[in-house]
């Protein structure tokens, strides 16, 4: 986890207190007028964030539509490297091969992924190696970790998602879990888990909220912002609006954009939909 905290020291998001503090009455009619449009594709973890920050943004600048697309995260990196979308939204750090063709990584909030059950499971903790036992097909029955005698039915992202890919990546079986089913959105595995008896699958914490899936603790600590933050629940990861080339080199409205998710009310924002804000 240490390379993800790493590059949020190293975040391009342009720092809001440049435009709260010394900003004049002229500049604050400038920005009123701000009018285009903005485009994002990518991760459908995101889907909730992209949302509601296009709803809150297009209220403070009625100019400005923003609009957003969920294909996955390397669809959207690709569609960004191409400049068919302004933002690509990733639910994981970029691949070096991303990078190189010249997309920037800016993080704007860190997400836990959590690991859901059955509600009906009896098992309310597993250690990260019996998570890792699960996945890799080793563990096949609950009753091996504390569970009753039922076979475990392992849920996983389609090849593409970043959450299959920053889960298998911070578990140490990137390309070797051994999945029963593999499923094209999260909340397609949220009502997976929700309606099988004896199954596992792992999510976007900003999800879990309004869902009957039962999070569990992994080595005794909860997918809360607080263990996040702290790092004692090791499974987070970035959530990315990469951009092809700096903040400062986009369209006005693109970088009104990252102004305001580096303000107080876009970190607000952030926590509001279950994320945890960058401080």
């Amino acid at each position: 986890m240490k390379k993800i905290f790493k590059f949020l020291l190293t975040s391009t998001l342009v720092v809001a207190t440049l435009v709260g503090c010394g900003s004049s009455s002229s500049d604050s009619s400038s920005t009123s007028d701000l009018s285009g449009s903005i485009t994002m594709n990518g991760s459908t973890s995101m889907e909730k964030l992209s949302n509601s920050l296009a709803e809150v943004f297009m209220q403070k600048y009625p100019g400005v539509t923003v609009t957003a697309q969920f294909t996955g995260s390397s669809s959207g990196i690709e569609a960004v490297a191409n400049k068919t979308v302004d933002i690509g939204n990733s639910s994981r750090a970029l691949k070096q091969a991303e990078l190189d063709k010249g997309v920037v990584e800016n993080v704007v909030a860190l997400d836990g992924i959590a690991i859901i059950t059955n509600v009906e499971n009896v098992v309310s903790d597993l250690t990260l190696e019996q998570l890792k036992g699960i996945y890799d097909g080793t563990i096949k029955n609950w009753s091996e970790v504390g569970g009753e005698d039922m076979g475990i039915v392992v849920i996983g992202r389609e090849a593409g998602s970043g959450t299959r890919g920053a889960f298998e990546e911070i578990i140490g079986l990137e390309d070797k879990c051994v999945y029963s089913q593999e499923i094209d959105s999260t909340g397609a595995v949220v009502g997976k888990v929700e309606s099988t008896p004896g199954s596992i699958g792992y999510v976007s914490l900003d999800v879990i909220h309004n869902s009957t899936a039962k999070p569990l603790k992994i080595d005794g600590f909860e997918p809360t912002p607080e263990n996040i933050k702290s790092g004692q629940y090791m499974l987070s990861r970035p959530f990315v609006m990469a951009t092809n080339g700096e903040i400062a080199q986009q369209k006005p409205e693109v970088q009104e954009l990252f102004n305001f998710l580096d303000s107080e009310e876009g970190k607000q924002l952030v926590e509001k939909v279950g994320l945890v804000s960058l401080d």
